[in-house]
């Protein structure tokens, strides 16, 4: 007999897709979309770090790096431009760079309109943070898309990090979810429940329980993360599965 949970789960599944980064794109296409195309915005706010270590990785200088990308992100805010984007171009942070690498092939010309004043709607970025990034997550021998890939799964582990702090400080556990974190790397054999128990004044069931939440929890809102930068359900295993590989070469 089936189980009766399996529609609701298949419903749960599909509602992650709802409001993806690619909504926010194609709605932002209409020109009468002002709350989309804030939103879009915000999105080239969270995702400038992989495009601008992308760039330095190239040989860019930080200062153009910072130029390139912020040209780009104007460039993707223009509605003209949003017009000829469609969604079949596939996963959201493929998308992102192979546009990325079309505006540098160009970089010339758009370097010119920059100086025109064309990237006076640029979004800022805190380049400090970049170049400290850049200096602690390029291993010698990685390529330009490597990079790219590495830092693009760590920007949603940071973003997967601060949706779980938002929850815990919602009911008061910000202290728990500190003594917790560092238990979502550490190997399940090297997990001090006892240790956890004590700091946190509890019964080690109890710490075993907390750890196991977390982790889960952890798990839902990471898969939730890429969900939004993928168009279909039928991408998000794969995309979970690369993202994986990429962070696990970089240890």
């Amino acid at each position: 007999m089936p189980s009766t949970s399996a529609p609701r789960r298949t419903r749960e599944h599909a509602t992650l897709f709802l409001t993806t980064r690619w909504s926010v794109v194609l709605a932002a296409r209409s020109p009468a979309s002002t709350e989309a195309s804030h939103a879009l915005e915000s999105l080239c706010r969270t995702y400038w770090q992989p495009l601008y270590l992308y760039a330095r990785r190239r040989g860019h200088s930080p200062q153009d790096a910072e130029d390139l990308t912020q040209g780009f992100f104007a460039k993707l805010l223009e509605k003209d431009w949003l017009a000829s984007v469609e969604q079949e171009r596939g996963r959201f942070r493929q998308f992102l760079l192979m546009a990325f690498k079309r505006f540098l092939a160009n970089e010339r010309d758009h370097a010119q309109r920059l100086k025109r004043g064309g990237g006076s709607h640029g979004v800022p970025l805190d380049t400090v943070l970049g170049e400290k990034l850049y200096r602690e997550e390029t291993p010698p021998s990685a390529s330009a898309d490597e990079v790219y890939d590495r830092r693009w799964a760590l920007s949603l582990l940071d973003a997967t990090l601060a949706q779980l702090r938002g929850e815990f400080e919602s009911t008061g556990r910000t202290r728990e979810f500190d003594i917790l974190k560092p238990q979502l790397t550490a190997p399940r054999g090297d997990i001090a429940y006892a240790e956890i128990a004590i700091t946190l004044q509890t019964t080690e069931g109890a710490a075993r329980v907390a750890v196991h939440r977390l982790r889960k929890r952890f798990r839902e809102v990471f898969r939730e993360q890429i969900a939004h930068t993928v168009g279909s359900p039928a991408e998000l295993d794969d995309e979970l599965r690369h993202l994986i590989s990429v962070l696990a070469r970089g240890k």
